[in-house]
């Protein structure tokens, strides 16, 4: 028990250091001379074990920090020569990979260089591979990434993949291959071709997505809507290689070669059969593993295989929960940055809950019932895991499972690796093996649709307040616990808060306005106490990544938000309503206005006017643009809304111009005065006319704009006449989401910037 206590306070220390705004200097790894006497006093031992993890973490942390990109770097054109060090990725014009650079050219000078970049090679890229020397003419910037309640942190996703810069290449003469790959990349070439073989031989390009996910863990082929369905179906797991995956091939080698090797006496006296099957059983899971590119899910569930297999081999019997212990520490000592994964705290809690939840209940059960156990434990001690990281939890996951699990082991896995390594030895030897398995695949990628399709197939809530985890923690222990102990029931109770408990809301008369950050476009959510209202859903920047399904739908959930009463699509264009339609299927909407509803050729949307007027929660929304009849098109098109309580006024201009401020002034420039604007079109010169700016003479300008943006909106000159108008001004490219509450008795609070609100030591400050 002490050690496992000694391994739940290094990791905790591990944790400690993530939660850290600043990552604190080198110069705390002195301390350790300090800890060696302090393991002397008992007492203080646990202690000892945090500090040593926070170092350990602290240390790792500053080495992935190091090659940051110099900030004078960014946006400007630097000849770069490295290698190709990952499979490329294509999608339609756009080819993506990661380069290890090796040199810098920069105005004239030479730096040698090192750190990983991601870079894309849009149009006319050539076929790339990996391992290949290359020169480049590149533009590079800083880890950047949108920055809002309940999305995604993709500068952290970067720094934990140790990519210190992102960036595109440039066409030029320059860019040309120095070298071919050298046996360094065999492995990472196989891949390739495996994954190009696979590509050729099944005709369905989302099967033999599927079956070079399984294969080699690339998993670039799945589309969204392929892992919405597996989410939806809480099959998620079984696409992904990890424990799963490398306890299914590790079992079948183990019992296959223990087998093997008990028909041989020389041979079981030479070396027991079970320690020749573990070790068979370990290379198999590695082979398998160096398919996948040893990604951390696969580095995780080696670990743990070589625990449980090296106690077969040391012929020591561990209890399991050693085992695990063990497994954890070795994992955070490969990896510290792991414990801010989904996936770590899903593996290790799902072994957890196994061992807790089987116990005391399997002696008698058949088989099936025993399977059906298993299933309905992960089930339920995964639950409240996945709804704290923003998941969805599918309520039909548990018999899926039952079936899928099986199919997979059994089926799937085996003949998708036989198939694959029979390409490298003959296309038509592997294709009669992959064809019936796509056949499979695609069945089964049909019956998950009708799933999927049921209503209420997952759960999904956000908002979830941070207290009510605690009892949710102990309503799942209860209702696991052992058979025989009264009052198991009770469990039920302590999970009452995640279904009852909804977020704060405003009061009546209150508005909370948030301008969200989604790069170069605009999205906002105004709440009342009853209603909510999204003005514009941001960008549709390809088939797979939009604005709406992105950033507005988790902000939505993260405040507890069901529906959408109004939704107000300024203009038709991309950066505005390019993620409307992801948005609307995902969440349901009662209403569309746009001032070119024409060109909203998905949904039903009528025409925003001047002449409406309506009122939520004693709070007023008024349309001021366009006047009724107005024939003008594209960004002068656009819808302007004032929204008004007893504290103040807000008013949003998404993209008009010069001719659009014109009007306003001649037609409502009594109206025009608010404490806060959206700045007319991210700060462009084209706008933000003197006596438009004067009209409205806000305390605050919002501009929301993408960081370091090709159009260098919003324009210096313009934010300074906001600011001659007495404004702040504010960017969501350095801010993310900015919030305001305007309460109707305490009036306009403080901005709330969601950047600095959630600021990690990996974030790097922009200004």
């Amino acid at each position: 028990m002490i050690w496992i206590q000694a391994v739940a306070a290094f990791v905790v220390g591990v944790l400690l250091l993530q939660f850290q705004i600043e990552l604190p200097a080198l110069w705390w790894f002195f301390s350790l001379s300090f800890l060696f006497f302090a393991f002397r006093l008992a007492w203080l031992r646990l202690l000892c074990f945090g500090c040593l993890g926070f170092l350990w973490a602290l240390m790792q942390a500053h080495w992935l920090l190091g090659n940051a990109l110099d900030p004078l770097m960014e946006g400007r054109d630097l000849l770069v020569e490295g290698v190709i060090v990952s499979l490329p990725e294509q999608r339609g014009q756009r080819t993506r990979f990661r380069f290890e650079l090796e040199n810098l050219h920069d105005r004239g000078e030479y730096y040698p260089a090192s750190g990983t970049v991601r870079l894309n090679w849009y149009r006319n890229a050539p076929r790339l591979k990996v391992g290949e020397r290359w020169q480049l003419q590149v533009r590079l910037r800083r880890p950047h990434g949108f920055m809002n309640p309940g999305g995604f942190d993709y500068e952290g996703w970067l720094f934990r993949e140790g990519i210190h810069a992102t960036g595109y290449v440039r066409e030029s003469q320059k860019n040309r291959k120095l070298a071919e790959s050298n046996s360094l990349y065999l492995l990472q070439s196989l891949r390739q071709s495996l994954r190009e073989k696979i590509y050729h031989a099944v005709a369905d390009p989302s099967v033999a997505g599927i079956i070079v996910a399984l294969v080699i863990g690339e998993r670039s082929g799945l589309s969204r809507k392929q892992w919405n369905l597996l989410a939806r179906t809480g099959t998620n797991h079984l696409v992904a290689i990890s424990g799963l995956h490398i306890g299914i091939i590790a079992g079948l080698v183990f019992f296959l070669f223990r087998r093997l090797w008990s028909c041989s006496a020389r041979l079981c006296l030479y070396l027991p059969a079970p320690q020749a099957a573990a070790i068979s059983a370990i290379l198999a899971a590695l082979f398998y593993a160096a398919l996948a590119g040893f990604a951390v899910p696969t580095q995780r569930a080696l670990i743990m295989l070589a625990v449980v297999m090296g106690g077969i081999l040391l012929r020591r019997q561990q209890q399991p929960l050693h085992l695990l212990a063990v497994a954890l520490l070795l994992v955070v000592l490969v990896d510290p940055q792991s414990v801010m994964l989904a996936g770590f705290w899903l593996s290790f809690v799902a072994v957890a809950v196994i061992l807790y939840g089987l116990s005391g209940h399997l002696s008698r059960a058949g088989l099936w019932a025993k399977w059906g156990r298993v299933q309905w434990v992960v089930a339920i001690g995964l639950a409240p895991l996945l709804l704290a990281w923003g998941m969805q939890v599918s309520l039909f996951a548990p018999l899926v499972n039952m079936v899928a699990v099986p199919l997979f082991s059994l089926l799937v896995v085996p003949l998708a690796l036989l198939g694959s390594l029979l390409l490298l030895l003959s296309d038509a030897l592997g294709g009669w093996v992959l064809w019936p398995l796509a056949w499979l695949l695609e069945a089964a990628v049909d019956l998950l649709e009708r799933v999927a399709s049921q209503p209420f197939s997952a759960w999904e809530q956000g908002g979830i307040p941070s207290w009510s985890w605690l009892p949710a923690a102990l309503g799942v222990l209860l209702l696991l616990a052992p058979a025989g102990l009264p009052g198991r029931w009770l469990g039920l109770i302590f999970l009452l808060p995640l279904l009852l408990v909804r977020p704060n809301s405003p009061v009546a008369g209150e508005l909370w306005f948030t301008l969200l950050d989604v790069g170069q476009g605009l999205s906002a959510v105004i709440q009342t106490q009853h209603h909510t209202l999204v003005f514009d859903a941001g960008a549709r920047f390809s088939d797979d990544f939009d604005a709406g399904s992105a950033v507005v739908v988790p902000f939505l959930h993260e405040q507890g938000i069901s529906h959408i009463d109004r939704l107000i699509l300024s203009n038709a264009d991309n950066d505005h309503a390019g993620g409307a339609s992801k948005l609307v299927e995902q969440i349901p909407v009662r209403e569309i206005l746009s001032g070119e509803p024409g060109e909203i050729s998905w949904g039903n949307a009528r025409q925003c006017t001047n002449r409406e007027e309506w009122e939520w929660d004693a709070v007023t929304f008024r349309f001021l643009y366009p006047a009724e009849g107005s024939q003008s098109r594209g960004n002068n098109a656009s819808c302007v809304l004032l929204v008004e309580n007893a504290a103040g006024r807000i008013l949003l201009t998404a993209d008009i111009e010069r001719e659009a401020e014109s009007w306003l002034l001649a037609h409502a420039s009594k109206q025009l005065a608010a404490e806060i604007v959206q700045v007319p079109h991210h700060g462009s010169r084209s706008s933000s006319t003197q006596g438009f700016v004067t009209a409205v003479a806000p305390d605050y300008a919002l501009v929301p704009a993408g960081y370091r943006n090709r159009y260098r909106f919003p324009q210096p000159k313009v934010v300074r006449r906001w600011q001659a108008a007495g404004a702040t001004v504010f960017n969501t490219a350095n801010r993310g989401a900015i919030r305001y509450r305007l309460h109707p008795v305490t009036g306009i609070m403080a901005p709330e910037f969601f950047r600095a609100d959630a600021k990690r030591y990996w974030h790097i400050a922009k200004e």
